[in-house]
């Protein structure tokens, strides 16, 4: 790793731009091949901190943070592949189009409702960029904060970033927000998320934020950022880091508690002088920092390596939150693992942790119905379960509910598994018509279970 000046200025590169680097001919001509035809489905977005910084090139390709960030051949099924880069090497610009869409298609862009359930209405207007899916918490998206200082190959938000305006969520300011609060009293919390609202400069960011502390039933601000690890200089050396700082202060002063929901997916990313600066530096002014990530096959599946940040999150004043299951959106295929194998590694890493750390819950599902946790497997009355439990819910009676799914060792995703007990469905699952007229994705699922 070569390092990289603090106080160097944010570049992106994108899939033409990183040509242009000493970094493009690390890579051997198939890791180039995969980048070229991979690229040009699944968004790709780095930074010089990232490739100078993060990634071991004496490692790769299985350095986790290059997983993590560069393009793999097995991103695509392998026909998918082939078609397209014959179709690259043909120069045929309409079929190319044609097979990028269809497998964006196959790729379920928009999991667990989000565009067909979870979307707002105020007085018969649709308000694009607010989500609402849980009683409590709201989730807003500003259109400046809708990109990243790099992408994550794995990012369930990935249809964000493909330049294809139909799917993306995209607030262009908060007034909105702030009309729509004002009748939903019942909400305690904002989520700002992307993309990543950190890459906004802090004035815009201001304008988002600063009209919803006038609020008073809301508590909570919530800023969901990669930024604490892609580009910690966001807190440290930036030229308006003292304004962001300045920013937090003003949301605590004003009886808000502000979370930052830091995303650090590798004790790599934590390890940084430069990223534990950005610890302290947003702790300085009274924000919380919380640490969530998915457990990513091919990058994180080392319970060490979970231990590891959740033990230098806590001492550096972070609070570990959640493990993530991967969600059923883009190469999923190749990233998920099976949900037995998920909690395995979670169960190792909680047990070598002290109790400050335990504070982290796992594995969680975001779910259509809601965040399910994995919570054991256990044998009860002779069958094997998983066993499972409601973290947030659709409905807040379903919250704390455990219920139990048949023992299935190749499952990686919810939707797939199968009421334990000889039982037709699941309890939230009483109302098949019901559901079938407000979800129509569900249809397979319900089909299943019936």
């Amino acid at each position: 790793m070569q390092g990289l000046s603090e106080h160097e200025k944010y570049k992106p590169y994108n899939a033409r731009t990183i040509r242009d680097t000493p970094y493009w001919h690390k890579l051997t001509p198939a890791l180039q091949e995969a980048m070229t035809v991979v690229a040009r489905v699944m968004p790709f977005r780095t930074n010089e901190y990232v490739l100078g910084t993060l990634i071991d090139w004496n490692n790769i390709p299985d350095d986790p943070i290059f997983r993590m960030t560069f393009p793999h051949k097995d991103m695509l099924l392998p026909d998918e592949y082939q078609s397209l880069k014959q179709l690259i090497e043909q120069d045929d610009s309409a079929a190319i189009k044609r097979r990028i869409e269809a497998i964006w298609l196959r790729m379920n862009p928009h999991p667990a409702g989000q565009l067909t359930h979870n979307g707002v209405t105020l007085d018969g207007k649709v308000l694009p960029g607010i989500q609402h899916k849980y009683r409590e918490t709201v989730l807003f998206f500003p259109g400046a904060g809708q990109t990243c200082h790099a992408y994550c190959t794995f990012c369930f938000r990935w249809a964000q970033f493909i330049g294809e305006e139909e799917l993306k969520f995209n607030a262009r300011e908060s007034q909105e927000l702030v009309s729509y609060l004002r009748v939903h009293t019942e909400v305690t919390d904002v989520l700002i998320t992307g993309g990543d609202p950190l890459i906004m400069n802090s004035r815009s960011l201001a304008g988002y934020i600063e009209p919803l502390l006038e609020l008073p039933h809301l508590k909570s601000i919530r800023i969901g950022t990669k930024s604490v690890a892609y580009w910690p200089q966001r807190f440290v050396t930036d030229k308006d880091a003292p304004q962001l700082l300045a920013l937090f202060k003003r949301i605590v002063a004003a009886g808000k508690n502000l979370s930052i929901m830091g995303h650090y997916n590798h004790p790599v990313e934590i390890r940084q002088d430069i990223a534990r600066q950005a610890v302290e530096r947003i702790r300085s002014t009274g924000a919380t920092l919380r640490m969530q990530a998915p457990v990513i096959r091919h990058i994180n599946e080392n319970p060490a390596d979970w231990a590891a940040l959740w033990t230098e999150g806590v001492r550096l004043g972070a609070v570990p939150y959640y493990m993530f299951v991967e969600r059923d959106t883009g190469p999923s295929h190749y990233f998920a693992m099976p949900l037995a194998r998920a909690f395995e590694i979670f169960q190792a890493a909680y047990r070598t942790v002290s109790g400050l750390a335990r504070t982290v819950r796992g594995p969680s599902m975001s779910t259509f119905y809601g965040k399910v946790l994995i919570n054991g497997i256990e044998t009860v009355a002779g069958e094997k379960v998983f066993v499972l439990q409601f973290l947030q819910a659709r409905d807040p009676q379903w919250v704390l509910r455990t219920f139990y799914a048949r023992f299935d060792p190749q499952v990686t995703w919810f939707d797939d598994l199968q009421p334990a007990f000889g039982e037709r469905r699941f309890f939230f699952q009483n109302e098949p018509e019901r559901l079938l007229e407000s979800a129509p994705e569900l249809i397979p699922v319900l089909l299943q279970t019936a």
